[in-house]
């Protein structure tokens, strides 16, 4: 064998090695901060804090954006749904969309740039300025003190953004469809409230936003936790939260909806 093929060789089982420490850490990491769950939710007003700081952050970016998806949902599915004579179901076209499938995603992809990439930097500030260090020294757990609060007011906050993205993006497919174009009101309203479950359709979403909440603050508290201490460390970590938290997202929703549809 070769010295370049050896060379290969080794730096792919370095890489290999190094990427399996990473995921068995961050297993590890994971883990706990569910076991430590009960201590955590006993202080509530540590949770409480990070779900005003969390959702304050991202709702004016959240319920702006639902608003525009809403105008665009109203402008494309009347044309579509005019070629069929359909026109009069638009309002269940624009709830079931963003019910089942835009509002949990586009609400996690806006969490992760905002909200992610805040959660990511301050970790690694505290980390540079040996802040986490000095806890460590004064007997101070800084997984269940500073990521665990925060683990768990990302997941309590991002059911609620989504579902302010689509109360939001329900208005603004009724501001086009109704005032705009002229469909009637009690059509909209009432082919919605007729083809909309609230356990298949409006649950299936609630269970998307939970687990995309998970995974996205779990994304950021660990690049950040994990960042090195510098200023090219936390930078690359803040990218990387956001990259990663969004290729997760888009496969966790293919993932979840094969499964919801199948059942």
């Amino acid at each position: 064998m070769s010295r370049a093929k050896s060379n290969l060789i080794s730096k792919l089982g370095f890489a290999t090695r190094q990427q399996l420490g990473h995921l068995g850490y961050a297993t590890r990491l994971f883990v706990r901060l569910f076991a430590i769950s009960g201590s955590v939710l006993s202080r509530f007003g540590l949770v409480r804090d990070q779900i005003f700081f969390l959702g304050n952050y991202s709702l004016a970016i959240i319920s702006v954006s639902g608003l525009f998806v809403g105008f665009v949902l109203g402008l494309q599915g009347y044309y579509t749904l005019q070629r069929y004579g359909s026109s009069e179901a638009l309002g269940l076209l624009v709830a079931l969309s963003l019910v089942r499938e835009l509002g949990p995603v586009i609400t996690a992809l806006l969490f992760a740039g905002r909200a992610g990439t805040a959660l990511t930097a301050e970790i690694g500030l505290m980390k540079a300025g040996e802040q986490l260090s000095a806890m460590e020294m004064m007997a101070v757990d800084p997984v269940r003190r500073v990521l665990a609060p925060r683990f768990w007011g990302g997941i309590i906050a991002m059911p609620l953004l989504a579902a302010v993205f689509s109360a939001v993006g329900v208005l603004g497919g009724w501001i086009v469809g109704v005032l705009m174009i002229g469909i009637d009101a009690g059509s909209f309203w009432s082919q919605m409230q007729g083809g909309v479950d609230v356990w298949r359709d409006v649950g299936n979403g609630i269970v998307k936003s939970c687990v995309f909440g998970v995974t996205v603050t779990f994304v950021a508290l660990y690049q950040g936790f994990e960042a090195q201490p510098t200023p090219e460390g936390v930078s690359r970590a803040t990218t990387r939260t956001v990259v990663v938290a969004s290729l997760a997202v888009l496969g966790l929703d293919f993932l979840l909806t094969t499964l919801m549809f199948s059942i």
